[in-house]
């Protein structure tokens, strides 16, 4: 990844994460973190990672209500930036934290059961 990349990347998650928090007000919402940002090498595709607190239909949901507005986050995106390519805008669930909050479960399981 280039420095360019990484640059857009971190410009990407912190923007981003601010339009979310204060512009977005849609009730299906729910409590949403955006985790990481991956930019293409040319700058015109982004995959946004979120993570969303809640069951499988409020991820759902969350995810529906971020696409809808993907193209008002590009928008409000490229006023607060000066690029000269606006990247589109894909958000996707990250499991990550998830998958390490049961490894951890499944870890202190075992620790118990060798403590018995």
């Amino acid at each position: 990844m280039t420095t360019r990349q990484e640059r857009v990347n971190e410009l990407l998650k912190t923007e981003i994460s601010d339009i979310v928090r204060r512009a977005i007000k849609d009730p299906r919402l729910g409590f949403v973190t955006i985790t990481d940002v991956e930019v293409s090498k040319d700058l015109r595709h982004a995959k946004v990672f979120v993570s969303v607190f809640g069951d499988e239909q409020a991820k759902k949901e969350s995810i529906a209500v971020l696409q809808s507005a993907s193209g008002y986050i590009r928008g409000e995106f490229g006023r607060r930036v000066h690029m000269k390519i606006i990247p589109e805008i894909t958000f996707k669930i990250d499991t990550a934290v998830e998958h390490g909050a049961r490894i951890f479960e499944l870890l202190q399981r075992v620790k118990h059961d060798e403590d018995k």
